[in-house]
């Protein structure tokens, strides 16, 4: 194919619509939709060579920080503080774990030397965020469960990058110091934690206080943030994906301008880098290649979900009140994905001598180990357990006044609490700030026209229009517990 401008749009348009037919097929199918946009990509480079390794690993990596972004928004601090604990060590100590392990098998399998092959463990050593997000978003899992599984596959990227570009640097440098590695390591963690927080608390405030033109350009402005965030933090040799992550769940958290709208942007927009990123990435595979290494392929593949997964797991959950069938489910439920195909294209960049040989492996044992375990979860949610009774129910509405200029009022989502003094109220008999309108009530998946007399319910969603300089006493108002209230009244 001619690479004129022509066809260049036209191959871009046709992967996004091959992208969503390809989401909508694997959802009926239970795998996550990478699959479906990597086997796309495979099928496209019969018709379009591309071997640019670095050029794949930019737009990758681009991609990869726009979805850790979304990743971090969506991330409820209420949820996760629970779970902090044992997702954190996960993220750390399963990373370890699972590379030494895979490791080992990795230098006996494909003959390589022990540092290439625990290089081989590095680059699969992280579980996906989407590709678990994806398919645990649907399935009656138990909600802790589902939430440390979240949680680790959220934040365990920065490791298996620190490791893989370390191992890099100890192959292409065979006297590097092992102090400078553990120095480096807390170097980039501490300073991407650091700086994700900063990052974070700086871009609440310029979002809110900026007032553009246009709501349009608060979806814009996130991801320049995230982008800017990152590159920084980079530049200082320090973790810019824990810092975008890190960044995000600050901002995902905290009473933000235009919410909604930033939120749907990203999302939409992580919807169309993972489908642009994972058929790249499969324009860089042959089937004939990955057939040469079929067999040390499966192999890798079966040990990771049989044998390393479950060591890293029940290593770093060693003093996990887990039990042992909830330990398993999370091992089976380890899903890999885009850091690990990403990964493995720097032994490529880099110029390893096996880097070919790597890239290839990672990809098979990642596409192996998806298609069965991706498609296995609910089996083994029955199986180990750990399904909870019900439905899985998350309300589908969302408002937000929209408008093409300034405005002085925001459309503000309130949820009651069940220790909330609104709670069990009727509207007209709470204490709303001047000019203050409910305009709708989420209850389930009812949406709710509001009258005065309508009374308020714990878990209900309120969406009130409020002047901006009120939003605090709105707050003040919601959040105002029945303790304090009849403290009041007796005093």
């Amino acid at each position: 194919m001619n690479f004129t401008i022509e066809n260049i749009v036209l191959l871009f348009s046709i992967l996004l619509l091959v992208g969503v037919i390809s989401a909508k097929f694997s959802t009926r199918l239970g795998l996550p939709s990478l699959v479906l946009f990597i086997a796309a990509g495979m099928v496209l480079n019969q018709f379009v060579f591309f071997n640019n390794a670095w050029l794949a690993q930019l737009l990758a990596t681009v991609a990869l920080v726009i979805i850790l972004f979304e990743g971090g928004l969506q991330t409820k601090w209420e949820s996760v503080k629970p779970v902090y604990k044992p997702s954190l060590s996960l993220a750390t100590i399963g990373v370890i774990v699972t590379t030494l392990t895979v490791g080992i098998a990795a230098k006996l399998v494909l003959d390589l030397t022990w540092a290439e092959g625990i290089l081989v463990g590095a680059i699969v050593g992280s579980t996906d965020a989407a590709a678990v997000f994806s398919v645990l978003g649907n399935k009656n899992v138990k909600r802790k469960l589902a939430t440390v599984l979240e949680a680790e596959s959220a934040s365990n990227d920065p490791m298996a990058i620190f490791l893989t570009i370390s191992l890099i640097q100890v192959i292409q440098s065979p006297s590097f110091d092992p102090l400078t590695l553990v120095l480096s390591f807390f170097w980039q963690m501490g300073l991407g934690l650091f700086f994700g927080i900063l990052f974070g608390i700086a871009s609440v405030w310029i979002i809110n206080k900026i007032n553009l033109d246009s709501s349009g350009l608060y979806p814009v402005l996130s991801i320049a943030l995230s982008i800017f965030a990152f590159s920084v933090v980079t530049i200082m040799n320090a973790s810019g994906f824990l810092a975008v992550y890190v960044m995000a769940i600050v901002i995902g958290n905290a009473d933000l301008t235009y919410r909604h709208s930033i939120l749907g942007f990203n999302e939409g927009l992580a919807w169309m880098m993972q489908m642009v990123m994972f058929m790249i990435l499969g324009l860089l595979v042959f089937p004939s290649e990955l057939l040469d290494v079929a067999w040390q392929g499966i192999i890798l593949a079966v040990f990771l979900m049989i044998v390393a997964r479950p060591v890293g797991v029940f290593v770093s959950l060693l003093f996990s009140k887990m039990n042992v069938r909830e330990k398993l489910f999370i091992s089976w439920a380890g899903l890999k994905g885009a850091v690990p195909i990403i990964l493995g294209t720097y032994p490529l960049v880099e110029g390893l001598e096996h880097g070919q040989l790597m890239f290839n492996v990672v990809f098979f044992v990642v596409l192996l180990s998806t298609v069965i375990q991706g498609a296995s979860i609910s089996k083994a949610a029955e199986l180990f357990g750990v399904t909870r009774a019900g439905k899985k129910t998350e309300s589908p509405h969302s408002l937000e006044l929209i408008s093409i200029g300034k405005t002085n009022s925001e459309m503000v989502e309130v949820r009651i609490l069940e220790e909330s003094a609104a709670a069990n109220k009727r509207i007209h008999e709470v204490d709303l700030p001047p000019k203050t309108l409910i305009t709708a009530v989420i209850r389930g998946d009812q949406l709710i026209t509001p009258e005065g007399s309508t009374k308020l319910f714990p878990e209900d969603v309120l969406y009130v229009l409020v002047k901006k300089e009120q939003k605090n006493e709105l707050k003040k108002v919601m959040m105002k517990r029945k303790e304090k209230q009849k403290s009041e009244q007796l005093t």
